[in-house]
């Protein structure tokens, strides 16, 4: 039996309604609400097969459930990350104790930038947004750290969405999730592309673990498209998470066997 993907969450912080905000507007954010959201996601992971380690919430890192954001998790090593904005700087470092012991941790520094949410990996083909929240330098940053690994890495320009993340995830090795509106799918054309449905722009953004592909229940239509191409679809409820400009990727740093 092969080991088990193991799935580090952090519970949401009380500030969270104080998270940072870049493409969408505030709106009140119920942390109550959240938390049985968050609870509900974990208890997913876990039914799909996940090994799901929750760390204690940091009161005064609003973003900092969004943990996927703070490292990198590759079979050969973790790659501690540099955010891109100030009040999430200190969360790799805390971050970095909750990581297993059983393969290096590299880190990239200032003024490298560079989120988790831009970083999407498809086999051993590794994309980068060029976004607000990562720079070139951030970009060659995880270029160096992990060609010896032979990964390629290859920037992915545009700014229309957060995270490159929120307009393209992997549902394979082989198949991307893509919102074409959101990012040049020609960077994709070594994958087989399923289109977000045009009313739900947010859908890009899957998460595929156990064999399934976890979508949000505020997109039913994606998820029916996904489906009609043969993969197993599960729903989760992460609505208030959504008004803090996050989708399903983020809320888990998924580590793979070593």
């Amino acid at each position: 039996m092969s080991e088990r993907v193991r799935a580090v969450l952090r519970m949401p912080s009380p500030s969270l309604a104080q998270c940072e905000l870049t493409h969408i507007d505030r709106v009140p954010i119920d942390i109550e609400r959240a938390l049985v959201q968050h609870r509900a996601y974990a208890d997913l992971l876990a039914r799909l097969g996940a090994a799901v380690t929750i760390l204690d919430p940091l009161p005064a890192y609003p973003d900092s459930c969004f943990v996927e954001d703070a490292a990198l998790a590759f079979r050969e090593c973790f790659v501690l990350t540099s955010p891109g904005v100030e009040s999430r700087r200190a969360e790799p470092a805390m971050l970095r104790g909750a990581l297993p012991g059983d393969r290096p941790v590299l880190a990239i520094d200032r003024p490298a930038t560079i989120d988790g949410g831009d970083v999407l990996r498809v086999g051993t083909a590794v994309f980068v947004g060029l976004t607000s929240r990562t720079n070139v330098a951030g970009i060659d940053a995880l270029r160096t750290a992990v060609a010896p690994f032979g990964y390629t890495v290859t920037a992915v320009p545009g700014d229309a969405a957060l995270h490159l993340k929120t307009a393209v995830t992997a549902a394979s090795d082989a198949c991307v999730l893509i919102n074409p509106a959101w990012v040049d799918r020609t960077l994709f054309a070594a994958f087989d592309q399923i289109e977000v449905d045009p009313a739900e722009p947010f859908a890009g953004n899957c998460l595929a673990i156990g064999g399934s592909l976890v979508m949000q229940q505020a997109h039913p239509r994606t998820a029916g498209r996904l489906a009609a191409r043969g993969f197993a679809v599960a729903s989760v409820d992460v609505s208030e998470f959504a008004k803090a400009e996050a989708g399903l990727t983020c809320l888990s740093l998924l580590i793979p066997p070593a």
